[in-house]
């Protein structure tokens, strides 16, 4: 896999991350839906998360802190609509590596 390559998968994880995180999602959620559904592997997801953490500390303590103070999970989606969404999420990403933009 090419740096270029790489940097575009790894910006296709944060993507789905982020997609995650609109749902609610914890990191071991998140990395379970995403090797579900996206065929990542959990370790790709968990170091990806961590970067993001590190990068957003603030964001990443008030989402947790929230988290904490809802119970958890404050949307759920079936496991169809979560594989749906992020085939979407796959989709363009594919269609903008192609230049189909």
């Amino acid at each position: 896999m090419g740096s270029e390559s790489s940097a575009q998968y790894i910006h296709m994880v944060q993507h789905l991350i982020e997609e995650c995180i609109v749902f609610n999602m914890s990191k071991e959620e998140c990395m379970e839906a995403l090797s579900k559904h996206a065929n990542i592997k959990p370790v790709i997801t968990s170091t990806v998360w961590k970067e993001l953490e590190k990068e957003n500390k603030g964001f990443f303590e008030a989402y947790a802190k929230r988290r904490a103070e809802r119970g958890g999970a404050l949307e759920t989606s079936s496991s169809t609509e979560t594989s749906q969404r992020i085939n979407n999420i796959l989709l363009d990403s594919s269609n903008k590596k192609d230049g189909n933009e």
